[in-house]
Formats: C-alpha cells, structure tokens, sequence
C-alpha cells in the first residue's frame, strides 16, 4: 500500500464518474504495505479505495476481483469491488472465461490496470484478544465455505515454487546460521509437500495473508465483545490448502509481536470458533505444525527479498523479516516435528 505510482486528481475523478461514483472529492495516498499503489478516494456517494496493480498482470487479477465480489454476493463482508457499467459482464462459468476477456472489475489507471473498492467502516486491531482471535477465526472458516463453489483456479503465487525460486536470490543476504534454517526448512516443506497427506488436504480459495491490519472491527460497541466488519487485500489470494491459511492468521494472531512466541489463549480461541463452523480432519490436525512452520517461511522469505531487493516508491517502508525468522524458530523449537510428514489419517 506504498505510492509507487502517482495518479494525478483529474485521471481519477474522471475514473470514478465513469463508475457512476460521482464527483472526486478527495484523494490521499495510502501509507504502508509494499506491493500495490493506494489511494482512499471520497466522492459524492461515499469511500472508496483506489489500487493501481505494481505487479500482477491482466490477467490473474481477474481471480482477486471475480473472488471478492463472490464473497461479497454469499455475505462475507469484503469490500466489493466496482464495475464498469460499460464493460459487459461475462456470460457462462467464470471458469470458461478466457484470461484476454474484458473484465468489468478491472480498470486502468496511469498505465496501470487497476480497481476500485469499497473502502470497508471500522479500524484495524494491532493488539487483538482473545475475542478478536474468535472473530477472525469463525469468519475465516465461513469464507473457505463461502468458496468452495468459486469457479477460477489460480495458485498461490507466493506458494512452495515461488520459496524455491526466490531463496537463492536472499542467502547471499544471510549470515552462516540463517542459510542454515532457510535451507533446512525449505527442505522440509518440500518433503511434506511430496507427501500423501498433504496432497489429501481440503482446498479452495484462500486469502494466504490475513494480518491483524487487514481485518477491520467496529470502533463502538463493548471491548469484551469486538464486532468484525469487514476483511480486506485479497492480492495474495490463491487455490491453496485451507489448512495453510489458518497457519497465516495463527502465526500473526496468536503470537508475541516482540518475541514470535505462541499465545496459547489466542490461538485456542480462534481454532475453537473455526471449527464451530468448519472442524478440521484428522490429516489437518496432524499436519498444522508443519503449515505454520510453512507460513512462518513464507513470509520470512518474502519479508528476505522486500527488504535486501526493494523497489523505489514515495511511502514505501518494508517489513522486518527478523520478525517472523523469530516465529519460524520458535515454530521448530516449540513443535518438535518428526522428519517425516505423516500418513493422512481418517477425519
């Protein structure tokens, strides 16, 4: 959410008015995150948000788009994204949509393809309980439900392949003790990867990076009770297992920001309200040490190449990847995993 790209205010009125969204009131650069260009846009019917894509292509945001507004239709409060009223829908299953089709979703903007968004009510909680852990937990499980009759298939492109690709370029980086742990822990995941097990795991979409800051409550109300109003930058979204994404939310939810170590609280929290809607299988529960040890790697290795590889952009602060190199240790010492992945077991 860094300003890589300027947009100027007439290119973006003109935007918006074409949307049917009225007048351009306000545009304010988005301070944060690293990948996309973003702005908070206020026009005569409301807020908006305003993304120029830095990376993807034309043709894998029509996954993002098309998914956010599935889940918007089954009530999962995401912000929906805005079509163009002259751009025709496409007829059929999303799936048969070739990628070189028109998209309504998706604009262009500075050059850029872009979207526009709902901008959601509420604010982010960096010091979440036990009982925003619960919240976060019962609405991921009714979004993977809510998914599974999405017709697009895409991977995950911050997936296993894009760790082994992008590890060789960030050791250089690294001192003796963390090659070592990289290259351990890549060999890790790549066994259990090969296992039968993990081949068994259920999938569908997944948002793959749901932090405390893309998750939004309700400013009024009773602190004890916190009320979750929207979750928001579905741009890492892929066809994973729905297992890995819950190893996302508990290895920023459920841990020490300060020292990566697991809060047992929270994280028993937002596991028991998941499975009040979806429990778990037997092969999930056996193999959930090992996806949080792959979604502490992640987003070390990412957090690895942001920072040593950065590119210029006018607000652009990258992440501490010292951060979660922490939880992926204290993942490994904690858990004490056998070598081997095990056998998928009968739910």
């Amino acid at each position: 959410m860094a300003v890589f790209t300027e947009v100027g205010f007439d290119e973006a009125d003109a935007l918006v008015q074409r949307l049917g969204l009225g007048a351009l009131e306000e545009l304010r650069g988005i301070e944060g995150g690293i990948e996309n260009t973003n702005y908070f846009a206020t026009t005569a019917h409301g807020e908006f948000v305003l993304t120029l894509f830095e990376r993807l292509g034309a043709d894998q945001l029509p996954y993002y788009l098309c998914l956010m507004k599935h889940l918007a239709s089954r009530g999962i409060p995401v912000p929906e994204p805005v079509a163009d009223p002259a751009v025709a829908p496409p007829a059929g299953p999303m799936l048969s949509v070739a990628a070189d089709a028109p998209c309504e979703l998706l604009h262009r903007v500075a050059g850029k393809p872009a979207a526009v968004v709902q901008r959601l009510s509420g604010r982010s909680e960096l010091a979440p309980t036990a009982a925003h852990a619960a919240q976060l937990g019962e609405l991921l499980a009714r979004m993977h439900l809510a998914g599974r009759d999405f017709a697009r298939i895409q991977p995950n492109l911050r997936g296993l392949p894009w760790w082994n690709e992008t590890a060789p370029v960030v050791l250089p980086h690294l001192d003796a003790a963390q090659a070592d742990l990289l290259r351990s822990e890549l060999a890790y995941q790549n066994h259990v990867a090969a296992s039968s097990a993990w081949a068994a795991l259920p999938r569908g979409p997944v948002h793959a990076d749901l932090f405390r800051d893309n998750v939004m409550f309700a400013t009024e109300g009773d602190a004890h009770a916190p009320r979750l109003t929207g979750v928001f930058d579905f741009y890492f979204a892929g066809t994973d297992s729905w297992l890995f994404d819950l190893a996302v939310c508990l290895n920023d939810w459920a841990i020490d920001l300060a020292t990566g170590v697991h809060d047992a609280e929270r994280a028993d929290a937002l596991l028991s309200a998941y499975q009040r809607v979806r429990p778990l299988h037997a092969a999930e529960r056996a193999l959930l040490p090992a996806m949080q040890r792959a979604a502490a790697l992640r987003f070390w290795i990412s957090r690895l190449w942001d920072f040593h590889l950065p590119r210029e952009a006018s607000m652009l602060t990258p992440h501490d990847p010292t951060h979660f190199e922490r939880v992926l240790r204290e993942r490994v010492a904690r858990l004490s995993l056998s070598t081997t992945a095990p056998e998928p077991m009968v739910a």
